[in-house]
């Protein structure tokens, strides 16, 4: 019997379009050698993914023997990864050609990494989620070096591939123990391995369940396996950051939610200790170690971990079968908030932004506000949406978050979550401050694209807000299938 058929390559049409697609495009930058070309046909292809995924809303299928789900969930971040993909390639052309880093093969990697991302979304085995892991980080390694007259982005693809590569280590080491423990590397087989009481070894079931989180937690950068994120995303391109700062996200903590709902709801008693440790730590060490940061981009990366502590505390409640469902939607709803906040931030700094790394300490923003008062409100929107302020899309991903995490009875840890918010509108606020009260005559690169993603999700940072219910609700609708 053949295992598989036409029915599971339309079922997974707008993977496969990407990756065709990014196959042909380095065939065309290849002949044609026209940067630009390369990069609105990358934007057609982007589009057309998205076509073909908003097709998909209200599918629910398995393809390729059960190795991939299609469903809500999958649709639901296939959708946030392929936009995510369109703002980065709106901030990336115009920003690479004026430092001189243009190359055609940024935007075939990019799409290729946007490939591994989709699949990890749709990954049901732990076979599958390894290999989306790799083509998701293998063009990100390069792409963060991708500058290469650039010693910082030599060195931070470096350390992005030699801890990404150790990361990965333990990923495999813990998919083999989990095989070892039962058999399968399928999330349903194991659920039902695990329902049946047939697991052959409880303890290396367990230890294979904390590797696969140590592997997919480097991936997210939460604490201790963050250590790689300040000095990439200070290196790496801006593009690239932005980029890295949102898909990986969302590819990471897409895994992590079918692995640990699907798989490894026993174990939530034995692993309850650890992520509660884990997300405490990482909103405490992201927050504070923001504060002290005097360049905008390593500030980023630090409030980054800080935005991953905040998504992980959902995963406190993935076996109470009361509330993770809540909480599941309120990941989805919180990973479109950081979306588009986070890309419009990241068009503001490459603004700012000049050859040679400068333009990117907090003094370059002193008196912003007065010089261009447009892009200073855009700013102040995007860090009062980070801090949770509302009316900001920030606010509703954080109120859905502890309300999820209220009902599942851990009081003690929404307070920490509220006290690192009330730490981290301490670094926000700077940033706010240096634009309209302090002195300086800051210098912009205005260009039309970049304009209207700032301007864009500045508008869509607030006006989403006001739709939080409905996208919710498609949020909670999209986790139905997973459940």
């Amino acid at each position: 019997m053949d295992i598989y058929s036409v029915d599971d390559l339309v079922s997974i049409l707008p993977v496969l379009f990407i990756l065709v697609w990014a196959c042909v495009l380095l065939l065309v930058d290849v002949f044609r050698k026209r940067h630009g070309l390369t990069a609105i046909l990358s934007g057609v292809g982007l589009v057309g993914g998205l076509v073909l995924s908003f097709n998909q809303i209200g599918v629910e299928t398995a393809a390729f023997n059960q190795m991939l789900t299609i469903d809500g969930f999958a649709v639901f971040l296939h959708i946030l990864i392929l936009g995510s993909g369109l703002l980065s390639l709106a901030l990336s052309y115009d920003y690479l050609k004026r430092m001189g880093w243009q190359q055609g093969e940024y935007y075939v990697l990019m799409l290729f990494s946007i490939t591994g991302a989709m699949l990890m979304a749709t990954a049901a085995n732990l076979i599958v989620v390894f290999l989306a892991l790799e083509m998701l980080s293998i063009p990100l390694y390069v792409m963060a070096a991708i500058a290469r007259k650039n010693v910082e982005s030599e060195e931070a693809g470096l350390k992005y591939f030699l801890l990404g590569a150790f990361a990965g280590g333990f990923l495999l080491y813990g998919i083999a123990l989990v095989y070892g423990a039962t058999g399968e590397t399928s999330l349903a087989a194991i659920l039902a391995m695990v329902t049946s009481g047939e697991v052959l070894n409880q303890v290396m079931f367990l230890i294979g369940a904390a590797l696969i989180l140590i592997g997919l937690g480097f991936k997210v950068a939460v604490v201790p396996f963050h250590m790689w994120t300040p000095d990439v995303y200070q290196g790496a391109p801006t593009s690239v950051t932005a980029y890295m700062a949102v898909v990986a996200k969302a590819g990471g903590f897409a895994a992590l939610l079918r692995i640990f709902i699907i798989a490894f709801p026993s174990l939530s008693t034995k692993l309850d200790l650890v992520i509660w440790a884990v997300v405490a730590v990482t909103l405490i060490v992201g927050n504070l170690a923001a504060i002290a940061q005097k360049n905008i981009k390593r500030m980023f990366a630090y409030s980054s971990i800080s935005h991953a502590g905040f998504i992980m505390m959902a995963f406190i409640t993935y076996a109470n079968k009361e509330v993770y469902a809540d909480a599941v939607a309120a990941v989805l709803f919180y990973l479109l908030a950081f979306a588009v906040t986070s890309f419009g931030s990241w068009a503001v700094v490459i603004a700012l932004e000049k050859a040679e790394g400068k333009g990117l300490e907090l003094d370059d923003y002193a008196g912003l506000g007065k010089k261009y008062p447009l892009l200073a409100v855009s700013m102040l929107i995007f860090m009062l949406s980070f801090a949770g302020v509302p009316p900001t899309l920030g606010f509703g991903g954080k109120f859905y978050i502890f309300r999820a995490v209220l009902e599942a009875g851990h009081l003690e840890l929404a307070i920490v979550g509220v006290l690192a918010s009330l730490i981290s509108a301490f670094y926000y606020l700077r940033v706010v401050k240096f634009m309209y009260f302090g002195e300086g005559d800051p210098e912009i690169h205005s260009e039309p694209v970049l304009n209207l993603v700032t301007l864009l999700t500045a508008l869509g940072t607030v006006a989403l807000f006001f739709t939080a219910g409905p996208l919710l609700q498609w949020a909670a609708d999209s986790v139905l299938a997973i459940l």
